[in-house]
């Protein structure tokens, strides 16, 4: 059971990308003495985990489990459902770097202690790093996370993506889209290296896959400057120069490009005709007001300055797109108006993963019975103040 770990890890490396799962399994069953296990994933618009082991798992066995794997997912810590006179189901986070992947069932013959539910913990931590790597092998656990077909601009989209969330001692940060399934030209971005953290949120012009194609072609000329040690007005320049010279000025791409300092909350910014930005500082939610400056591409050879802000500890930034800020329903105000600080507000208590989803969720509701006009984005950021590596 020492090596329980190590069992698992090695059956990984070991294991074709599309069967990880079942290598876990039998690992897991072999060295923990489990009955049986399963793999949840998140799907797209996370809002349900579904099996990868077990996709026919009758609808009353598949609820009763979906419940607790939830409430695993939300919590992010293990919880144990023991059943009287029967076995105990063990319910993991399968989490990397912050990017919430799923849920890991273990189900044994008895009620863990403290020391295997230690275990069990380091081997979903394990499985989550192997299914992340081989997600660029197989198609198996991206057929899992969706309930429908993709358009093509929002397979172009969702592979864009750095991920969902991400997790630093000094800041924990989320995005989601919408409409996710077809989802055009919004977008966001980020990389973090040392301690400064890049976000880049775009509001794309148009839809479907001709939006899909101006923001890939603007993300990466971001991330090209930036691979190269390019700064936010070098990213900036780049990217508008490449957008101009190939649509001549007739498309462009609103855009905020951030830069946070992880250690100190100080943040470089440069606001590109951007999407609107807030800050929740304990229960006020206050914009956050910048020079807004030509969006990328309007103009060839546009130059761009960098303002700057200071975050205290404990802040939480919002940034959302038009498809947010501007949605209305039929006769009433837009979402921004009024309705969206109290949605920011009603966050507070929650973690950044969670905050993007509420947020989205209360936009829906807003709508009633309309659907999204435009593609929206919502992304947040807390910045908990400096710590050193071992969490002080």
């Amino acid at each position: 059971m020492v090596d329980a770990p190590d069992v698992v890890s090695r059956a990984l490396r070991e294991a074709p990308p599309d069967q990880l799962a079942e290598a876990a399994d039998r690992a897991i069953r072999s060295t923990l003495g489990a009955v049986r296990t399963d793999v949840f994933v998140a799907d797209y618009r996370i809002s349900g985990l579904w099996p990868v082991l077990d996709p026919d798992l009758p609808a009353a066995g598949f609820l009763a489990c979906h419940t607790v794997a939830q409430r695993c997912f939300s919590s992010q810590q293990p919880v144990h459902d023991i059943a009287k006179d029967g076995p105990c189901r063990l319910y993991l986070p399968l989490t990397v770097w912050g990017e919430r992947l799923g849920v890991l069932l273990i189900e044994l013959p008895t009620t863990p202690g403290p020391t295997v539910t230690g275990v069990a913990t380091d081997i979903a931590g394990i499985l989550g790093v192997a299914m992340r790597a081989a997600d660029r092998e197989t198609d198996r656990y991206r057929r899992a996370r969706r309930r429908e077909r993709l358009s093509m601009a929002a397979e172009m989209q969702w592979d864009l993506l750095p991920g969902r969330s991400v997790a630093h001692r000094a800041f924990h940060l989320a995005g989601q889209l919408e409409p996710a399934y077809t989802v055009g030209g919004d977008h966001f971005d980020w990389s973090l290296d040392g301690d400064r953290l890049t976000v880049t949120v775009l509001n794309g012009e148009g839809s479907g896959l001709a939006a899909s194609l101006l923001t890939a072609v603007t993300v990466n000329a971001m991330r090209n400057a930036r691979r190269s040690g390019g700064g936010l007005v070098e990213q900036a320049e780049l990217a508008s120069d490449t957008v101009f010279y190939q649509h001549r000025g007739r498309r462009h791409v609103a855009t905020l490009l951030l830069e946070l300092d992880s250690g100190t909350g100080r943040v470089r910014a440069v606001d590109a005709g951007s999407p609107r930005m807030f800050r929740l500082r304990g229960a006020a939610v206050e914009p956050v007001k910048l020079e807004q400056q030509l969006p990328l591409g309007m103009f060839a050879e546009t130059r761009y300055e960098v303002e700057e802000f200071q975050l205290e500890p404990g802040d939480r930034v919002f940034v959302v797109s038009d498809g947010v800020w501007a949605a209305e329903p039929a006769g009433q105000e837009p979402y921004g108006q009024r309705v969206l600080a109290r949605s920011l507000r009603a966050t507070r208590l929650q973690p950044a993963t969670e905050a993007v989803g509420t947020v989205m969720r209360e936009l829906h509701a807003y709508l009633v019975d309309s659907d999204l006009r435009d593609d929206a984005v919502v992304v947040c950021l807390d910045w908990h103040g400096p710590r050193d590596p071992d969490g002080g």
